[in-house]
């Protein structure tokens, strides 16, 4: 049974690793990101989407601001069309995925959203600056 739960442990710890650390609940993630002075992250995804799933495979895990980006901005997963509910009057869209930087303490845009398919580049720039402002 120790054994079990060794690997299970093991298991756990390589696997929350190197990725972005996701809120499923909006509204748990703002409470969170106002209590801590944290900007938010949203992506906005919708269910089946290989877009989506790419650019979290592509841009979220293990890349070498994971981690920074993991301890300075609360990330929330919203799908489009699911249970949970989300402002969707400021986060509307029509494209999948779309991703949104936001001041948690007036929900202000941080960046232009990125739309789609993202540019690499920008996204990284984007997040450096973020990040300097938190600093």
């Amino acid at each position: 049974m120790i054994k079990h739960l060794l690997l299970i442990s093991v298991f756990f710890s390589f696997a929350c690793a190197g990725h972005i650390h996701w809120y499923g609940s909006y509204s748990n993630a703002f409470k969170t990101a106002q209590k801590e002075h944290k900007p938010m992250m949203v992506l906005l995804v919708k269910k089946e989407c290989r877009p989506c799933s790419d650019m979290i495979r592509k841009y979220f895990m293990d890349q070498p601001y994971v981690d920074l980006l993991d301890q300075k901005v609360v990330s929330v997963i919203v799908v489009s069309g699911g249970r949970a509910s989300y402002p969707i009057e400021l986060f509307y869209s029509t494209i999948f995925p779309t991703l949104f930087f936001v001041d948690s303490q007036n929900e202000s845009f941080l960046t232009e959203p990125f739309y789609g398919t993202i540019d690499g580049n920008r996204l990284q720039n984007e997040i450096g600056r973020i990040l300097s402002l938190e600093q």
